[in-house]
């Protein structure tokens, strides 16, 4: 969904007028019709105080569902795990870090090993 019908459906969501959802985050409202209506694109700063108002994250207003590859049963479990004691994070770091290190072996050996085929 493109940023415009996203605005325009958070901001009905939380039963605001154009006015009032400009007022919330300090523009004059006609910036806010224009980003409503593609015509123009909030600054950085502008899209930080907007996700805040609608409260959502500037991922959200940006991104189509599964257009990051967000996978947010893993974002559940990093939560909980925020919650663990320090050295049971120390253990989830090392264990992360040899997949993420064993995954990116294997891609490399894949790709030099398809630079060999094609020699």
């Amino acid at each position: 969904m493109p940023l415009a019908n996203r605005l325009d459906e958070l901001r009905k969501r939380l039963g605001l007028n154009q006015q009032a959802m400009a007022d919330t985050i300090g523009i004059h409202v006609n910036s806010w019709k224009k980003y409503e209506n593609a015509q123009a694109f909030p600054s950085l700063d502008a899209l930080k105080k907007i996700a805040i108002a609608l409260h959502v994250s500037t991922d959200y207003l940006l991104f189509d569902e599964y257009e990051r590859g967000y996978n947010y049963t893993l974002a559940l479990q990093f939560e909980a795990a925020s919650r663990l004691s320090e050295d049971e994070q120390a253990i989830i770091h090392e264990v992360l870090e040899g997949l993420i290190t064993r995954y990116q072996t294997r891609r490399w050996d894949s790709v030099k090993k398809a630079m060999k085929e094609g020699q």
